[in-house]
């Protein structure tokens, strides 16, 4: 759990929720914002908000509310006409955001954030440090994906979904629940809308090939994710520390009751302890310059024993990265085993691969240390 010392908070489970609102849920099923569904929505986040627990917003709806804004069909869907939509929407849906939680007293703040703003060093920090004092100042951030500028998240493609993003946001703020809030109650092990015998998968400890194949039989609606993006950002977030929890919005008083710990929709355990910030940002992978490839005994040391990679253990280097670069170690087969911070270029490491540790200074005439990329700076996949 954060370190967070409310007494209002102390019957509640979690003291730091990340909850995503989904286009399906916001729209009430249809293609517009369903005010209803977001007053009530707000009226949870406020009675926990007077707990003095924590929530970031992470949402979805600003293409829905600009088609709403501009009375546009849906006959256009050419990639700029999209942008346009997301332009319009986005302020339309930040005023409804606003004039609700007004009524509870509370100040809202815009974060709009794209892969890119995430993807090095100071942009990491930049993003947590505002988070972070947003949430000191008891202002509730609701945080999208900059459609205007992001194609990716408009095009669909499945690493730009705002699902990822509020697991990215979860792992950003060391939070304690991430909870995906969507128009069905969770994980099926078939398409519920399709199959009225599909069974609703309550706790998934692992996520393997067969939960997999039940999100990719599930349908995707108006948004732009569906379940397979919802589970891959379970992956990120329960990776990251966080429990994961995909329900239906529309439940009552679902988020109150989850932040108490009611087992509602799907529940993904977090799947470690925590990881400090700068392990966080190597684990989501944002900002891989490369990468190296390690032999047998290099991989049995970090995976078995938590050693630091040497450069004896190097059998290629791949890519071009500068010292301080994020980049991945492969295995065998070239299967992803961890993220790191290099000690050295990719130009040093061509030259020290394979030697050992008292050799670096001779063959580049300086040492930055014995690891090519140390324990602390490491993160096991």
């Amino acid at each position: 759990m954060s370190a967070t010392k409310n007494p209002k908070a102390a019957g509640l489970r979690y003291k730091r929720i990340v909850a995503k609102f989904g286009t399906n849920l916001l729209t009430g099923g249809s293609d517009d914002l369903d005010l209803a569904v977001m007053g009530r929505l707000a009226q949870q986040v406020a009675s926990l908000h007077e707990q003095e627990a924590e929530v970031i917003i992470v949402t979805s709806g600003a293409i829905a509310a600009g088609r709403q804004q501009l009375r546009a069909g849906k006959g256009r869907k050419d990639m700029p006409f999209r942008q346009v939509l997301a332009a319009v929407g986005q302020s339309h849906l930040m005023q409804t955001y606003d004039e609700l939680f007004a009524a509870h007293g509370i100040t809202v703040a815009q974060t709009l954030l794209t892969r890119r703003d995430l993807s090095d060093r100071q942009g990491y920090l930049n993003a947590r440090n505002t988070l972070l004092s947003l949430l000191e100042l008891r202002v509730l951030p609701i945080v999208n994906e900059n459609d205007v500028v992001a194609v990716e998240e408009i095009a669909g493609a499945m690493i730009g979904d705002n699902d990822n993003l509020s697991a990215l946001v979860a792992n950003l703020v060391d939070a304690d629940l991430l909870a995906l809030l969507t128009d069905i109650d969770g994980l099926y092990d078939s398409d519920p809308r399709r199959n009225p015998e599909a069974l609703l998968v309550r706790r998934i400890d692992r996520i393997d090939e067969v939960t997999e194949r039940y999100a990719g039989e599930a349908g995707s609606g108006r948004g732009v994710g569906g379940m397979v993006t919802k589970v891959q950002a379970a992956r990120l977030a329960t990776a990251g520390g966080a429990d994961v929890v995909i329900a239906n919005g529309r439940e009552p008083e679902v988020l109150p009751r989850l932040a108490a710990g009611e087992a509602l929709g799907s529940l993904f355990p977090a799947g470690v302890d925590r990881l400090e910030s700068r392990k966080r940002w190597m684990r989501a992978g944002l900002s891989l310059k490369g990468s190296v490839v390690v032999d047998d005994g290099a991989r049995e040391a970090l995976l078995g024993d938590n050693r630091s990679l040497l450069p004896a253990g190097i059998a290629e280097v791949r890519g071009d990265f500068e010292r301080g670069d994020a980049i991945a170690v492969l295995g065998g087969q070239g299967k992803e085993i961890a993220y790191g911070i290099a000690n050295y270029s990719s130009k040093d490491l061509e030259l020290i691969q394979g030697l050992r540790s008292d050799k670096i200074e001779a063959k580049l005439g300086y040492q930055y240390g014995h690891e090519a990329v140390h324990r602390d700076n490491l993160v096991l996949l």
